[in-house]
């Protein structure tokens, strides 16, 4: 069950992942569930004009660090506020996926065997009965992801510089930082995982639709808090995210096996992110 739970919350936690990485620096990018969308729609699109399953993902990928880039642009040299620029983007992503699909499902003979089948594999680690136990690929992507934004954030100038800005952006820019790029390159890897967040789960359905990362956003945001309620200082830390998505994913799972109507878990899910930022906001005040 840990396996399945584990394939199911791999989106999420690529999301929730990169996602950190703005959080980091006090910003949010609210587009993420929307670039997830469009980013499935493209490539999906693209497999139907019979392209290689490698273009198709890398388009949608380079769409992914072009929509990162734009959140940036904005709020870096721009000086439009992270909640602003990103909410606009998020309707102009969402509206761009609704404009490329016609509003429709791609599905079918649309999209790849290779495509769709990559979910669906995974190593083989065992056998229960006659059945092979494989560690979903899924998972595996999820964890490379968790491990590269680990190194970043945790074991390179880059992520010290992130943390500097989160502290105090001002300080850090006349320390040297350079704050515009840094926020700028911190948006696109967001994007990055937001688009690649999108192929997977495109790939698990094996279909695109153009609300399928409708839910991303705000799982993400709230897998991030809650792993800061469990940082000493209060701030964002990828390995916190990853306890705050594994969190979300056992819950979302028990609602699931107790038939718990799909609005609860919405309530629940908000409930979860203002219990959070209160808690991590009252610990910053004691401090």
């Amino acid at each position: 069950n840990w396996l399945n739970i584990s394939q199911q919350v791999s989106m999420l936690g690529v999301v929730a992942f990169t996602m950190t990485i703005v959080m980091v620096m006090g910003d949010f990018d609210l587009s993420v569930g929307s670039m997830a969308s469009l980013a499935g729609i493209i490539a999906a699109l693209l497999f139907r004009d019979s392209q290689p399953v490698l273009a198709g993902v890398a388009v949608a990928l380079g769409i992914g660090l072009l929509g990162g880039l734009f959140n940036g642009l904005l709020v870096s040299y721009i000086g439009i506020m992270p909640f602003v620029a990103t909410l606009g983007t998020l309707t102009m992503f969402n509206g761009l996926a609704f404009l490329l699909s016609d509003g429709e499902t791609i599905f079918g003979r649309d999209i790849p065997a290779d495509f769709s089948g990559f979910a669906r594999g995974g190593i083989p680690v065992g056998m229960v009965g006659e059945r092979t136990l494989l560690f979903p690929n899924l998972t595996i992507v999820a964890l490379i992801v968790l491990a590269i934004v680990w190194l970043l954030l945790e074991q390179t100038t880059f992520g010290r510089r992130l943390y500097a800005i989160g502290g105090n952006a001002e300080a850090a820019r006349l320390g040297g930082v350079r704050v515009r790029l840094l926020r700028l390159i911190a948006f696109m890897l967001t994007g990055f995982g937001a688009a690649l967040g999108g192929l997977m789960y495109a790939s698990r359905v094996a279909s695109a639709n153009p609300t399928q990362g409708a839910g991303l956003m705000l799982d993400a945001i709230a897998a991030v808090f809650l792993g800061m309620t469990m940082s000493e200082e209060g701030e964002p830390h990828v390995l916190g995210t990853l306890l705050g998505v594994l969190i979300l994913g056992v819950l979302d799972n028990g609602l699931t096996q107790m038939r718990v109507d799909s609005y609860v878990r919405e309530i629940l899910i908000g409930a979860i992110i203002v219990a959070a930022v209160t808690s991590s906001s009252l610990a910053k005040r004691g401090r």
